[in-house]
């Protein structure tokens, strides 16, 4: 008799959806980005909102943009989230990638001790790097392919320094720990803003507005023509909710309540900005 009640409970529980039913596989998809969306807490802020929205889950790998490019070029990662603009037009021109749409932007600021001995607040960027360099002040530059580096790169190019020596540091890490290095050091960086606003304890913002320093973010789909792990399906859904009206104004409002101005400006949908 026991028997048949048992089984007849047993029937009862997976016709009304009870704990015999077969749960449902979790949808899980890999997004790289730059560590600027994950020191900032951006990420934090969105990710739950995207998963509550659509149902997939996040893993994250926050590297620098050149690393995370290269996880897409090898399949290793669905959707990519980066600020290398250069390296993200040469990489979709290779064909593995999907859309490149515009997500957000904002600036990339130069920070120094508060007592600035290379003497660069308030000047224009390229007399800024060049007065560090001849100064010999320390600068410390994170050393590693991201988008940050490359724009650092960049910057030092357009004022005629190839820099080196003992006052040019690298640390081959992401960004907040490279302020952390810097601070540490009363040495000089470029940083994003907005990790410099949530991480930037003992450094003084000196240079900003130069439209040099402008800091663009896109959102880039992998194929399945990059490798058989990558779900087309969920990149799709990560950048056509990113672009969406309600990322977008997430996006807007973050940062505003904690640092009084919001740290990235939304974009999608947009002309791309232009220095």
């Amino acid at each position: 008799m026991r028997s048949v009640v048992a089984a007849l409970s047993l029937l009862l529980l997976v016709a009304c959806g009870g704990p015999a039913a077969a749960p449902s596989a979790e949808r899980s998809l890999i997004l790289a980005t730059t560590t600027s969306t994950q020191d900032s807490g951006l990420l934090d802020d969105l990710l739950p909102a995207f998963t509550a929205d659509t149902g997939w889950q996040v893993k994250t790998v926050a590297v620098g943009s050149g690393q995370a490019i290269e996880l897409g070029r090898r399949g290793e990662a669905d959707v990519l989230l980066v600020h290398s603009p250069a390296a993200e037009e040469k990489f979709v021109a290779e064909g593995t990638a999907g859309r490149r749409l515009l997500v957000m932007h904002n600036d990339f600021v130069l920070l120094g001790p508060a007592a600035d001995p290379a003497g660069i607040r308030g000047t224009g960027v390229a007399d800024a790097m060049t007065r560090i360099a001849n100064s010999g002040a320390v600068f410390v530059s994170r050393g590693d392919d991201s988008g940050t580096a490359a724009r650092e790169k960049a910057l030092w190019q357009q004022a005629g320094v190839i820099p080196g020596g003992g006052w040019y540091q690298e640390t081959g890490q992401g960004m907040g720990a490279t302020l952390r290095v810097a601070a540490e050091k009363g040495g000089y960086t470029l940083s994003d803003r907005a990790t410099y606003l949530s991480q930037s304890d003992g450094l003084t913002l000196l240079n900003e507005g130069d439209p040099g320093l402008l800091n663009v973010y896109h959102v880039i789909e992998m194929t399945t023509k990059a490798g058989d792990r990558v779900q087309p399906d969920a990149a799709a859904a990560f950048a056509d909710w990113i672009t969406g009206p309600a990322a977008q104004q997430r996006i807007g409002e973050f940062g505003r309540a904690q640092f009084g101005q919001q740290l990235f400006v939304p974009d999608a949908g947009k002309p791309e900005p232009v220095p």
